[in-house]
């Protein structure tokens, strides 16, 4: 048995994964600590966050205290992860993936196409905001933060008709139950690693890494492996109108993924979707062979930013 200080983010969000996983640890046999680490964007409630900073505002406090060795695990939500590798650190674990699609909740028990042409949705999120407008139903899309209470609060007479969050994250913090529709990736395709934890360690430590591997889940991370591929081939961060979405599928030759993704313009003047099926052992290819259709396809004549959007950021929540 080894003592292990887990470090997270306080929000409740936050707090709630990251006691799911310490509890996983502890059935292991390990003895392990929370340790609370606030971020800048946990500072910060009332900036846009595509105007807060850089990719990873959410993530770089936790990372700074696990180099020092004030912890000894950071998790994070996969999609606030830049895609780039950070030196001296390596994502040791994806425990099994909650359900990554987004979810609505409505007035008066209402779904997507029920909402009136005008009904204001909250989301902080530019990749619902482009599907959503993208739809065509008339809705007024409205910038919205806060933890996930606070933007369930917003849905109330004089405010928002609705807002969109991570069915996983509500389901985590027991508010599944306020869901009015969970909506259909044919519709909203989620954010590239929505719904899926990550375990980071230091790179050199093996103590650590032999306590957390056990907890990787090798579909969970051929899907999200795939699906960040694409994120970065587009040099898009994660405040870029993309999403992606990769299943484990049975093909002719046994197990392979089948990875859909979209880019889409953030005033709703059109999208491009795509989708591609390739062998599971090889998700960074099958990520970047996506991404460059999508080019191909006049993606960034839709997104012309896509290399600067990721010196962006968004809690896509």
């Amino acid at each position: 048995m080894s003592r292990l200080l887990l470090g997270t983010r306080r929000s409740k969000l936050a707090w709630n994964q990251a006691g799911m996983l310490a509890d996983d640890l502890r059935d292991l046999g390990h003895d392990v600590e929370m340790v609370p680490v606030i971020s800048e964007g946990d500072r910060d409630q009332q900036t846009p966050l595509r105007h807060l900073g850089g990719t990873g505002v959410f993530v770089s406090a936790l990372r700074e205290a696990l180099l020092s060795g004030a912890i000894d695990i950071a998790v994070h939500s996969l999609k606030d992860l830049p895609t780039a590798p950070q030196p001296g650190l390596v994502i040791a674990a994806h425990p099994r993936r909650e359900d990554p699609r987004d979810a609505l909740v409505a007035r008066d028990g209402l779904t997507l196409g029920e909402l009136p042409a005008g009904a204001v949705i909250g989301t902080g999120s530019p990749r619902r905001r482009a599907q959503l407008l993208n739809l065509g139903l008339g809705h007024v899309v409205a910038d919205l933060r806060g933890n996930v209470d606070t933007r369930l609060a917003s849905v109330a007479p004089g405010g928002n008709d609705a807002v969109v969050l991570a069915l996983a994250g509500l389901r985590r913090v027991g508010r599944a139950g306020l869901v009015t529709e969970v909506l259909d990736p044919i519709q909203v395709l989620p954010a590239p690693g929505q719904g899926c934890l990550a375990v980071e360690i230091r790179a050199d430590d093996a103590r650590t890494h032999a306590a957390v591997a056990p907890l990787d889940d090798a579909d969970t991370r051929a899907c999200v492996t795939a699906e960040r591929a694409l994120l970065a081939t587009l040099e898009a961060g994660c405040s870029a109108p993309v999403g992606a979405l990769a299943e484990v599928v049975m093909g002719e030759d046994g197990d392979e993924l089948s990875l859909r993704g979209v880019v889409a313009a953030v005033d709703g003047s059109g999208e491009v979707r795509r989708a591609l099926t390739g062998p599971i052992e090889d998700p960074v290819g099958l990520g970047a062979r996506l991404a460059h259709l999508l080019l191909e396809d006049g993606a960034a004549d839709l997104v012309p930013d896509l290399t600067r959007l990721k010196t962006a950021t968004e809690r896509d929540l």
